[in-house]
């Protein structure tokens, strides 16, 4: 990321793990930031430490209606965006027979159409700092997940979700990628309260403020995808390529009942 040239981004899902830790990152540069989720009490925390930066707009990024007027109510002075973060999302788990369909429901509403509906509420405003002659590209990059890799148990929903979020990002990139960069991040096993709940080992476990800071060091390239952290992606990568092996060897032990032991 330029630290030298102050931008304007929005942060989605800041009020914890990888959001809270990119506004952090991004307000120490001296960016301006707008910052989002359904936790008002925690944004304003972050905007009392850079009351300067940043701007609190909380909302649901579920709920479309919501998300429709989302600037224009809240701040309709706002002219442009040179970038947003698409942080929000949610992870439960399935545990079969039981197929759970509201945990689907939950799931999809958040990780799928809060980016959708999030990308449709920045889309004017992104494009108007390609209308104003910007030095560089504006962006969207929306937190994907190496689940959709490969299946893994109990991620029927969360892992189908980061899926869909993961193509749309790259269906859109193929309409608007002349004019805005659309970069998927691909991340690991992120130390924050959602991953808190998982019952199971996480090899390559790193912290949120890693994980950000990393991705604001790879998107200066403005690559087509980010993979962090890279020596889970590779191990991924490899699987994908012996499946028979990861579903017959590697997935039994991964299960409740085998577990890692």
């Amino acid at each position: 990321m330029d630290s030298q040239t102050q931008q304007t981004y929005w942060v989605t899902g800041a009020s914890s793990g990888i959001g809270k830790a990119l506004t952090l990152e991004l307000a120490n540069q001296g960016h301006k930031l707008i910052i989002s989720s359904r936790k008002r009490e925690e944004l304003d925390k972050l905007s009392r430490e850079f009351p300067e930066l940043i701007k609190v707009i909380p909302c649901d990024v579920a709920n479309s209606k919501e998300m429709q007027s989302l600037f224009s109510l809240n701040m309709p002075e706002l002219q442009s965006l040179d970038g947003i973060f698409l942080c929000a999302g949610v992870c439960e788990y399935i545990d079969l027979p039981n197929f759970n369909l509201d945990v689907f429901q939950r799931v999809f509403s958040i990780n799928y159409m809060g980016t959708v509906n999030s990308c449709a509420a920045a889309y004017p405003l992104l494009n108007n700092s390609v209308l104003l002659n910007q030095n560089t590209k504006p962006f969207i990059i929306g937190l994907c997940s190496m689940s959709s890799y490969l299946g893994f148990p109990r991620a029927e929903a969360y892992g189908a979700s980061k899926a869909a979020m993961a193509y749309f990002l790259d269906s859109l990139r193929a309409d608007i990628g002349d004019r805005i960069d659309v970069i998927p991040v691909y991340m690991g096993f992120v130390k924050t309260p959602m991953t808190a709940q998982n019952d199971f080992p996480m090899p390559f476990l790193i912290s949120s403020e890693q994980a950000a800071k990393g991705i604001l060091k790879k998107i200066t390239k403005r690559p087509l995808r980010i993979n962090f952290p890279w020596r889970l992606h590779l191990m991924l990568s490899i699987f994908t390529r012996l499946q028979r092996f990861w579903y017959s060897f590697v997935i039994p032990r991964m299960r409740r009942s085998g577990s890692f032991s």
